[in-house]
């Protein structure tokens, strides 16, 4: 294989440069699916792989490929990529570094004028975060079949404008069926998105798979009543009987830990007065887990929990199942390519599970899929202060470059 790395300064300059389009006043970016400034990137990704010689096509979802083709072109691709919508106030890194070192990767093929006899591809997947459309990895979703292109197609967002809509407003058209291709094996490059690899100070995740998780929407309801005449023990305050279910949630998470987590990202009561006893509080959670058989414990406890404190409390709960994403564990022939590619390279390297869903997740029921993580400063992401370093980003581009020369089989 030859001894070809990436051009670091280049990779860092697209980074920056997409990171402009959407730009937030602390950092960040604001880009969230299948909004014109999505099309805004979109457009100046497909600029430079043009500049690149490949062609492109988009399916019935939105989701968008990029080809780089091989001297046999009917052979089985390579795939790369990940997504470039963000979250409201997200960072300029996740998800986009694995995109355009999937774009890096392909000029640096260019540089040394190297062939594969496979052709390379590059996925941009539409709606990864959930941010604007539930659930996330929702183009990847409906691509490998976990999702009806129906049901992707009918999601809303805040305003009840469809993904369907969303796609139709931006012009685009002659789409592809939304469906997978013969895919030979597939690399997700990405930034970790916790701490683990920066305290270990170690610039390479090989990643085995990604932890299961639930989604839920909690709806508790009592019965408004004055704040001032109504005595404690006679009030039936969903409030009170969210308190209660929080703080169980967070001790089972230490009953199941290391792996376990528990998370509680949005709260609302209604009607919010501030003299009032609300009538409602809807609440999301958010379980997961690597083990399927501890995540399903974890599910059963959080709905008898639930039925306990709602039935001591006088209100009535409602759990509404918005979204499960089962534990997957990688092709072991992708993740030993992987390890392989950072030992070829003499970088430190460290195995784990994702605690992030990923559009590999719903790559992998299709093709051998694995990841490759890169650390990100202080674990922090989904977070205008997400920051990766420009070394870090190099060795990760490094070791998918060898990756896929592995798999594309270089001429």
């Amino acid at each position: 294989m030859s001894a070809v790395t990436i051009n670091g300064e280049r990779l860092w300059d697209s980074l920056m440069q997409m990171a402009g389009i959407g730009a937030t006043d602390k950092g960040g970016c604001n880009r969230q699916a299948l909004t014109e400034l999505d099309q805004q990137g979109r457009a100046l990704f497909l600029r430079w792989c043009e500049q690149a010689g490949c062609h492109w096509w988009l399916d019935e979802m939105g989701n968008l490929f990029v080809r780089r083709p091989g001297t046999q072109p009917d052979a089985p691709a390579v795939l790369t990529g990940s997504h470039l919508d963000t979250q409201p106030t997200g960072g300029k890194f996740d998800g986009v570094y694995g995109v355009l070192a999937g774009l890096e990767v392909i000029r640096t093929l260019n540089d040394h004028q190297i062939d594969t006899t496979h052709p390379i591809d590059i996925a941009v997947w539409t709606n990864e975060e959930g941010a604007r459309f539930s659930p996330a990895m929702l183009g990847s979703g409906v691509w490998a079949g976990a999702f009806s292109l129906e049901y992707g197609l009918g999601r809303t967002d805040s305003t009840g404008t469809t993904v369907k809509q969303a796609i139709k407003s931006l012009g685009y058209d002659a789409l592809q069926p939304c469906q997978p291709y013969p895919i030979k094996a597939a690399f997700e490059l990405h930034i970790e998105q916790g701490p683990i690899l920066e305290q270990a100070k170690t610039p390479i995740g090989v990643v085995e798979g990604v932890q299961g998780m639930r989604w839920y929407d909690l709806i508790l309801t009592g019965a408004p009543v004055h704040a001032g005449p109504t005595p404690m023990d006679v009030r039936q305050d969903p409030v009170l009987a969210y308190a209660s279910i929080a703080a169980k949630l967070y001790e089972l998470a230490r009953e199941h830990g290391p792996w376990a987590r528990v998370t509680l990202g949005s709260i609302e009561t209604y009607p919010g007065a501030r003299n009032t006893v609300p009538e409602r509080v809807t609440a999301t959670v958010d379980l997961r887990h690597p083990d399927a058989n501890v995540l399903e414990q974890m599910d059963k406890a959080f709905r008898l929990l639930t039925n306990e404190v709602s039935e001591i409390a006088g209100v009535r709960a409602e759990i509404r199942d918005e979204w499960l994403s089962p534990p997957v564990s990688f092709a072991s022939e992708c993740v030993e390519t992987v390890q392989r590619a950072s030992d070829e390279l003499g970088l430190k390297s460290k195995r784990l599970f994702s605690g992030a869903g990923h559009d590999a997740v719903y790559v992998s029921s299709v093709a051998p899929t694995s990841m490759i993580f890169i650390p990100c400063e202080k674990g922090i992401s989904h977070n205008e202060a997400e920051n990766i370093k420009p070394q870090d980003a190099k060795a990760g581009a490094n070791v998918l470059l060898r990756a896929i020369l592995s798999q594309a089989g270089e001429q």
